[in-house]
């Protein structure tokens, strides 16, 4: 079975942070952070429903702007979340076009922002009709846990960063997988399509077990469909297992409570993306900018235990030194994992 979500850095290793996250069974995908995003198509570009900003420094919000008018016109709501001075960041992105001739459009862009802060999330509305007017004072919501967004199959978590201004790091993780038997799908004759999605969807979502649902068929029945007790049919299609879990950490301190905060936020990750921007040699030039060396990518990812890592966001001066970096993360890693083994034996 594939992976349901497929994650991919938008550039190089050396180019604007960003993460393409497609989904194997949606026409859609999310994306953390948007630097420069020229490597995506349109087509790419409108399958995204959500944004997660870690903050409004240019080469991780400079994409807003393409992905604006690549989308204006269109029936889409879109949705952003940044930390502390968000709204205002976007008020002023779109502030900064005229926009007296989107009544011409039949299609209307609705985007909803969200700002994290320590102790709130303020959501705000733009109407493309209204010329992206603020439609009134933002709401304002307690917020005392990680979680930030939430579907029936997903949810999107953040810790608050030190990047000498608040960066978001971020985690997406699957609830639970459901993977579908084909070998009891083919022998009750159903025909896979559309209405497998729909079917996992509704174990998500806790469906009513004794309900009475119709799937289609290929024998067994007259009309092209057989009925089934939903707990029946789950029972016997479906094998659920661990879901998939993505960490994204772009730029931070390396200080203690910005590691455990990490740690926390992307444990146990089956794949994680960590921004990496000196080698140790520069250790002091990385922490007077705030950035992590590859050296401590690799350290928190091991203590983490993540079952994979990915470095990105480079200093232009490692250009063509990818080995040299990656060499310093993987011995940090697997040194962290080997004590962490030597503990446990102990």
């Amino acid at each position: 079975m594939p992976h349901s979500f497929n994650p991919c850095l938008i550039n190089n290793s050396s180019g604007d942070p960003g993460l393409f996250i497609s989904f194997s069974f949606e026409n859609r995908a999310i994306v953390f952070d948007l630097g420069d995003i020229y490597t995506l198509s349109s087509r790419e570009i409108l399958k995204i429903s959500h944004i997660f900003i870690s903050h409004t420094h240019m080469d991780h919000f400079a994409g807003f702007d393409r992905l604006l008018r690549i989308i204006l016109g269109r029936e889409k709501t879109l949705y952003l979340y940044g930390p502390a001075g968000f709204l205002k960041n976007i008020q002023g992105k779109l502030s900064g076009y005229s926009w007296n001739l989107v009544q011409n459009f039949s299609n209307q862009l609705v985007i909803c922002a969200t700002e994290i802060t320590e102790t709130a999330l303020l959501f705000q509305k733009y109407l493309c009709e209204n010329g992206f007017e603020p439609a009134g004072e933002p709401l304002t919501q307690p917020f005392d846990s990680h979680l930030i967004h939430e579907e029936s199959g997903l949810k999107i978590k953040t810790a608050i960063l030190d990047h000498g201004i608040p960066s978001l790091g971020f985690v997406l993780e699957e609830k639970f997988r459901i993977n579908i038997r084909k070998d009891v799908l083919e022998s009750l004759g159903l025909v896979p399509g559309p209405w497998l999605y729909r079917f996992k969807q509704a174990v998500f979502q806790n469906h009513d077990p004794e309900s009475i649902i119709e799937v289609p068929c290929t024998k067994n029945s007259a009309t092209g469909y057989m009925k089934f007790k939903f707990k029946d049919l789950a029972d016997r299609l479906t094998i659920i297992t661990k879901g998939q879990k993505i960490g994204y950490v772009a730029d931070a301190a390396y200080t203690p409570a910005n590691v455990e905060k990490i740690i926390r936020l992307v444990a146990g990750a089956d794949h994680l993306f960590i921004e990496s921007a000196f080698l140790e040699k520069d250790a002091d030039h990385a922490a007077a900018k705030r950035h992590l060396t590859a050296r401590q990518a690799g350290e928190i990812a091991g203590l983490a235990k993540v079952k994979r890592f990915s470095l990105f966001h480079f200093s232009p001066r490692y250009k063509n030194r990818y080995k040299d970096k990656q060499t310093d993360a993987e011995t940090a890693f697997y040194n962290e994992a080997r004590q962490a083994s030597h503990h446990y034996q102990g």
